[in-house]
């Protein structure tokens, strides 16, 4: 796969890193997990890159920061390079309406989080051992580990 003197150059692994805001192993890991093709190489054995896989390794950072998992991201590649036009079942859309209600149950339980720990921090909680067999504890030890997601839940 070398390119011949009538394709343009293409970008060496360094300069689509850098552009990217990845590092040289990241580039070459989403390589190994197919989420960005093998690129051509030059007469001397450099990989060249199209310019269009900084724009798809921004596009994998960025679906990262959203919360979504790279088995996920490359779905939504792959869905996205299927579609042909058409519109597709289970595509962004869902997904993202699907992760959206996954980050508004994590808020919610992070929400539960910071008042137990607030209220643990209230009322002068010192010792585990002694706040939980305590009756005035604010930590609902019993209901966190029994029934870990209604405890967090039920103290919002």
């Amino acid at each position: 796969m070398t390119s011949t003197s009538t394709e343009s150059p293409g970008l060496r692994r360094g300069k689509v890193a850098a552009a990217a805001g990845v590092g040289i192993e990241t580039l070459r890991y989403y390589e190994r997990r197919g989420l960005l093709a093998e690129p051509d190489r030059s007469a001397g054995g450099h990989r060249l890159y199209p310019p269009e896989a900084v724009t798809l390794l921004r596009v994998v950072k960025a679906a990262q920061r959203l919360g979504f998992s790279l088995d996920e991201v490359a779905d939504l590649l792959a869905l996205g390079r299927h579609r042909h036009g058409k519109r597709v079942d289970a595509g962004l859309q869902q997904r993202a309406a699907e992760k959206l209600v996954e980050v508004q149950d994590r808020i919610g339980d992070l929400v539960a989080i910071r008042d137990n720990l607030t209220a643990a921090l209230d009322a002068g909680c010192d010792d585990l051992l002694a706040c939980a067999a305590a009756e005035c504890c604010p930590i609902p030890f019993e209901a966190i580990t029994v029934h870990p997601h209604s405890a967090l839940v039920g103290r919002r």
